[in-house]
C-alpha cells in the first residue's frame, strides 16, 4: 500500500479533510489559493537536533489573521495561544485532567459487579439478566450522552461541557446510593453513565486540539488507559468495599472520588477547542476595533446569533452518526472494536459469578480475578505508546513523505489475534476447573490485544476527522457502548446453554472471523476514503 522511497517530499493531505463540507466552506473563505485546495497543509519535514540525528515531523499549518479581509485567526503559525503551540508540560497536564475523569467514569461502570450478590439479597432479586443490566446499563449511558455532548463541545467549547457533565456524573451517585429498589438503581446508573460519557468523546477532541499528528498515538495510548484500565480496577476495589461496608458504600465513596476529580478539572482545565478560542478572539476584536464585520477563520458560528449556534448544535447532534454511517471504513472499524468492547463488558459482568461458582471465592476477593486483564492493559499501553507514532513516521517516510491515516492500523493485525486466543484459554480453563491462576493469566492476552487495537483505531478516527474529532469519536462511542450494554445480557443464557468452554469458544471464533477488518482497511482504506469521503 505504501511504496518506499529514499527521499522525503512535501505531502498532500491524505486525510481527505476537504470532504467535510463545513470545513471546506470555511477554509475556502480564509486561506490562500494553495490552502483552498488543501485545507490543512500536512507535510513531512526534516529538523536537526544538537546531534546529527534527523527526525521526521508531520507539520500542519493553521489559519492566521488577515484584517484586510476581515478574517480573524491565529497571530502566526507560532502563536502561543494556539493549543498546539502550548508547552509540552501544559499539554500533558491538560490531557491528564481529561484522562483523570476518563479513568473514574469507566471505573464507576464496573465497580458494582462484585456487590451484585449483596444487592440481590437486599432487593430479593433472582434475575441474572437484571444483574447483568445493572452493570451494563452504565455503558448504555456512554452510548447516548455523546450524541449531545460532542456537538455541544464543538459549538460552546470543551471545558464548560465537560465540567457540566462531570457534575452530572457526581451528583447522580447520590441517587444510586439511596436507590430503594433495583429499578431505581438501574435508572440512576443510566443517568450517571450519560454524565460520565462526555469525557470519553471530548477527550478525543482535546487530543486533536493539543497534539500534532505524529504525537497523537502516544497521547491516545495514555488517554485510552482510563476507558480500559478503569473497569479493571473497579471490581478489585468494589469487592472489598461491598464485603466490608456494604454495596451502597461503593456509591458514597464514588461520590467523594468523582467530586474531587471534578473539582480539580474545574480549577485546572482550560479551553482547547480552536474554533471556540478564535470565536472569543473575534468577539473581543469586534468590540475593541469597532469592526462588526470581522469573522472567524474557522466558521460563521462566531457571529452573535443564537439562531446560527442553535442550527449548528442541531446539525452537530446528527454529525456523529452521519459521519459513521456514510463511511464504510468508519462503520466497519466501529463494528469490529465494538464487538470486542462488548466482550470486555461481558467478562466484567460474569467473572464474579464464575469465580464464586467454579472456585468458591468470596465476593471480597473476586475483583482480584481482573488482575490478569489489567496487567495486559499495562503492557499494551507501554507497547502502543512507544511504537504507534514512530511507526507512522517511518511509514510516511517510506511513502514518499505522504501520510495516510490508515498507517495507524499497521499494528492492529498482530494485536487482534490475542483476543480469540484469550477467550479459548479462559473459557476452557474455567470449564475444566484448572487452578485459578490459569484463567487469570488467560485474561492477560485479552487486555493486551484490546489496548493494541482500541488505541490505534480511535486515533485513526481522530486523524480522519479534523476539527470534528469529538463527533467522530462520539459515533464510535455510540456503537461501541451499545455493544457493551447489550452483549453482556446474552452472557448468562449463553453460558447456561453452552457452558464456559464452548460459550467462550463461540465468542473466540467470532472474534477470529472479524480479524480481517482492520487488515482490509489498512490495505484498501485510502481508495475507499476517496470513493466514500467522510461527511461532516
Amino acid at each position: 500500500m505504501f511504496p518506499s522511497s529514499e527521499t522525503d517530499a512535501p505531502i498532500s493531505d491524505g486525510r481527505d479533510l476537504e470532504s467535510c463540507s463545513e470545513l471546506n466552506t470555511q477554509t475556502a473563505n480564509t486561506s490562500s489559493e494553495k490552502d483552498r485546495s488543501q485545507p490543512w497543509d500536512v507535510s513531512l519535514q526534516k529538523t536537526s537536533s544538537s546531534t546529527t540525528t534527523r527526525q521526521a515531523v508531520i507539520a500542519e499549518s493553521f489559519p492566521v489573521t488577515d484584517l484586510d479581509r476581515d478574517i480573524v485567526g491565529w497571530d502566526g503559525q507560532d502563536d502561543p495561544r494556539n493549543p498546539q503551540n502550548f508547552p509540552e508540560a501544559r499539554k500533558w497536564l491538560l490531557l491528564g485532567c481529561v484522562s483523570s475523569i476518563t479513568f473514574m467514569s469507566p471505573l464507576t461502570s464496573s465497580i458494582t459487579a462484585p456487590g451484585i450478590p449483596l444487592m440481590d439479597l437486599e432487593f430479593h432479586n433472582t434475575s441474572t439478566i437484571l444483574d447483568s443490566f445493572a452493570v451494563s446499563v452504565f455503558v448504555l449511558g456512554f452510548a447516548l450522552g455523546p450524541l449531545v455532548f460532542s456537538p455541544l463541545s464543538e459549538v460552546y467549547g470543551r471545558r464548560p461541557v465537560l465540567n457540566a457533565a462531570n457534575i452530572m456524573l457526581t451528583l447522580w451517585e447520590i441517587g444510586c446510593a439511596l436507590a430503594p429498589n433495583i429499578g431505581a438503581l438501574i435508572g440512576f446508573r443510566l443517568l450517571c453513565g450519560i454524565g460520565g460519557s462526555a469525557c470519553l468523546t471530548i477527550g478525543g477532541g482535546v487530543i486533536a486540539d493539543l497534539f500534532p499528528v505524529e504525537q497523537r498515538g502516544k497521547a491516545n495510548a495514555v488517554f485510552s488507559f482510563g476507558p480500559l484500565f478503569g473497569p479493571v480496577i473497579g471490581p478489585i476495589i468494589g469487592g472489598f468495599i461491598s464485603q466490608r461496608a456494604g454495596w451502597r458504600w461503593v456509591y458514597w465513596i464514588l461520590l467523594v472520588a468523582c467530586g474531587s476529580v471534578t473539582l480539580a478539572n474545574i480549577i485546572i482545565n482550560r479551553e482547547t477547542n480552536p474554533v471556540v478560542l478564535i470565536r472569543h478572539k473575534t468577539e473581543r476584536l469586534r468590540k475593541e476595533l469597532g469592526r462588526p464585520a470581522l469573522r472567524s477563520a474557522f466558521d460563521d458560528a462566531s457571529k452573535n446569533d443564537t439562531g446560527v449556534r442553535r442550527a449548528a448544535f442541531i446539525s452537530g447532534m446528527f454529525r456523529p452518526l452521519r459521519m459513521l454511517f456514510t463511511s464504510p471504513i468508519l462503520l466497519l472499524l466501529a463494528v469490529y472494536i465494538s464487538f470486542v468492547f462488548g466482550l470486555l463488558y461481558l467478562l466484567f459482568a460474569t467473572i464474579t459469578e464464575v469465580f464464586i461458582g467454579s472456585y468458591g471465592w468470596d465476593p471480597e476477593i473476586c475483583g482480584l480475578a481482573y488482575i490478569g486483564m489489567g496487567l495486559g492493559f499495562l503492557i499494551g499501553i507501554v507497547i502502543v505508546g512507544k511504537t504507534s507514532d514512530p511507526t507512522i513516521i517511518r511509514l510516511t517516510k517510506a511513502n514518499n513523505g505522504v501520510y495516510e491515516p490508515e498507517m495507524r492500523l499497521a499494528t492492529c493485525l498482530m494485536f487482534s489475534f490475542f483476543i480469540p486466543v484469550s477467550l479459548f484459554w479462559y473459557g476452557w480453563s474455567t470449564e475444566t476447573h484448572t487452578h485459578w491462576i490459569v484463567p487469570i493469566i488467560g485474561l492477560l492476552p485479552f487486555g493486551l490485544g484490546l489496548m493494541g487495537i482500541f488505541a490505534p483505531i480511535q486515533t485513526y478516527f481522530i486523524d480522519i476527522s479534523a476539527q470534528y474529532a469529538a463527533s467522530s469519536v462520539a459515533g464510535l462511542s455510540f456503537v461501541r457502548c451499545l455493544f457493551g450494554a447489550f452483549i453482556p445480557l446474552a452472557g448468562p443464557k449463553m453460558y447456561s446453554a453452552l457452558g464456559l468452554g464452548w460459550g467462550n469458544s463461540l465468542l473466540g471464533f467470532l472474534a477470529l472471523g472479524l480479524i480481517p477488518a482492520p487488515a482490509l482497511i489498512y490495505k484498501y482504506g485510502g481508495g475507499l476514503r476517496k470513493r466514500f469521503p467522510v461527511r461532516c
